[in-house]
């Protein structure tokens, strides 16, 4: 998948936007993927009939065309997070990771590589902090 812009909410099924002085500048997304079946529509979580809106603990993903599902691990095994940022040591760059939280400093993350100095980054859940030792 290339690297591109999400131009609204409504393209990402996930979307970040993080400014924090220990780790730096950060926006990352994930973009919805064509449905596998009709290759028109877009796969996203099903919509509650009731109030428009989609169903947060769905444990499936469903094409908004042809009605396609696809099991939550299955589909976000294929989603890539899409990262530009700006590092402490002050390299501008873009990244990109598989959509899985892995640890970092005991925290669940999206965990990429500073392209400029080396380090680590991790995106937390929650704006969650490092453990203390």
């Amino acid at each position: 998948m290339e690297f591109r812009e999400p131009n609204s909410m409504d393209e990402c099924l996930y979307f970040t936007n993080r400014d924090d002085p220990s780790v730096g500048q950060i926006r990352a997304w994930v973009l919805r993927l064509d449905c596998p079946k009709c290759k028109k529509g877009k796969m996203g979580k099903p919509v509650d009939s009731k109030t428009g809106r989609p169903k947060i603990r769905a444990t499936e993903y469903v094409c908004s065309d042809c009605g396609y599902t696809e099991e939550k691990l299955e589909h976000e095994a294929k989603c890539t997070v899409m990262i530009d940022y700006t590092c402490t040591c002050g390299h501008h760059g873009t990244a990109t990771t598989e959509y899985k939280r892995k640890s970092w400093n005991g925290i669940p993350s999206y965990v990429f590589v500073c392209g400029g100095c080396g380090n680590k980054i991790g995106i937390t859940k929650k704006m969650k902090g490092a453990k203390k030792k």
